[in-house]
């Protein structure tokens, strides 16, 4: 069933701004929760919104475990979602969200750091090259081009020092990871394969996902991210989605101008800049009717990072869907005989037989 399917997807959260490091986060992914999944059927709508937490207090040069630079590092994200379909092939989204809190917290809890406020305003639309479907198989190719644009704060500062004589305090940037958004506006390139199986609810998929990044007003270029998730899922009892992924993700190296000393005016060591990841997310859902709740952890299995970086360690979302249709559902005239999918997919009936437009299955003849 298509919705079960999609909504199953629906649980990959690429890295909001975790992916890089101690001096320079905030140049990973800003979608999260939403990235690998297709399209939605002709004027169906959907309105998501996840919780996803991060925190880590390991450090690390290169693939090995080394020395803290500070504490801990934690963020609270609230991210939601509002997509419709414009068309049978063409979806559009506007994506944002909230951080209620990014902590940095320093040595003996010394020197902490931390900020709230929106993140980035993503405007998403993604347009089916593909789609197939029979009763034993679906295949969907959908490809998307996505737009970034900046809500928070890049430039907050924090108060460093106070003179005792003369009352003059002392303000410095705070690094990177600790702001709401870098500050730029970056263009978003995405790929998604689906091959799917309707008759043993199983379904193999792939994105990826390629982030060019802008230039911001403080003269820095956070490095481009691009990922690759490979899935496989299956829904048991009709409702519960399993779905387990092996996710790889590449940052690069940070740019700067020239004539702007990055670590003493922005904190920002750009030798600490890029990594490279490979993680396993297992993810699983419940969908009752037109709702799902979702939830999902991501467990680092390989990390390599330049310089010295706060690695990955701990991330989990959790969330709910809603899909609906934004025009009322065919009703069939009472004295007429109704065909309706043996999946029970939403939208699905019709006066004649035929073949369930969203899963592929036989419509069969409704004896209630």
């Amino acid at each position: 069933m298509r919705f079960i399917i999609f909504t199953a997807v629906l649980l990959f959260a690429s890295a909001a701004v975790f992916a890089q490091g101690c001096c320079s986060g905030g140049s990973g992914s800003p979608i999260a929760g939403g990235a690998s999944q297709g399209v939605l059927l002709d004027r169906q709508m959907e309105i998501s919104s996840n919780f996803q937490y991060i925190g880590s207090d390991k450090f690390k040069a290169k693939d090995k475990d080394t020395a803290r630079l500070f504490d801990s590092y934690s963020s609270r994200y609230l991210y939601t979602k509002i997509a419709y379909g414009v068309t049978k092939d063409l979806t559009v989204s506007v994506e944002s969200g909230y951080f209620i809190n990014k902590t940095q917290i320093g040595l003996n809890k010394f020197d902490t750091l931390h900020s709230s406020g929106f993140g980035d305003l993503i405007i998403f639309p993604r347009y089916d090259i593909l789609n197939r479907t029979t009763e034993s198989k679906r295949v969907e190719i959908t490809l998307g081009l996505g737009y970034k644009i900046p809500l928070g704060k890049y430039n907050d500062s924090t108060l460093v020092y106070t003179n005792p004589t003369t009352g003059h305090r002392v303000f410095t940037t705070l690094p990177p990871m600790v702001q709401p958004t870098n500050g730029s506006q970056d263009i978003i390139f995405y790929a998604f394969f689906f091959r799917g199986f309707p008759l043993h609810n199983f379904r193999l998929f792939a994105n990826t996902l390629y982030i060019r990044k802008g230039w911001n007003a403080l003269g820095e270029k956070f490095g481009d991210y691009s990922s690759i998730g490979l899935f496989a899922g299956k829904t048991f009892f009709k409702k519960l989605g399993v779905t387990l992924q092996l996710k790889g993700e590449m940052i690069g190296k940070m740019q700067y101008d020239k004539n702007i000393d990055m670590l003493a005016f922005y904190n920002v060591d750009v030798n600490s800049t890029g990594n490279k990841k490979i993680s396993f997310v297992p993810q699983i859902s419940y969908s009752c009717k037109s709702f799902t709740i979702f939830a999902l952890g991501e467990f680092p299995l390989y990390e390599y990072v330049n310089g010295v970086q706060v690695s990955a360690q701990h991330q989990f979302t959790a969330g709910v869907s809603y899909r609906f249709f934004t025009y009322k559902s065919l009703i069939p005239n009472s004295n007429e005989t109704v065909y309706v999918c043996p999946m029970d997919c939403e939208g699905s009936a019709s006066n004649t037989p035929g073949k369930c437009k969203i899963c592929g299955m036989t419509l069969v003849e409704n004896k209630k």
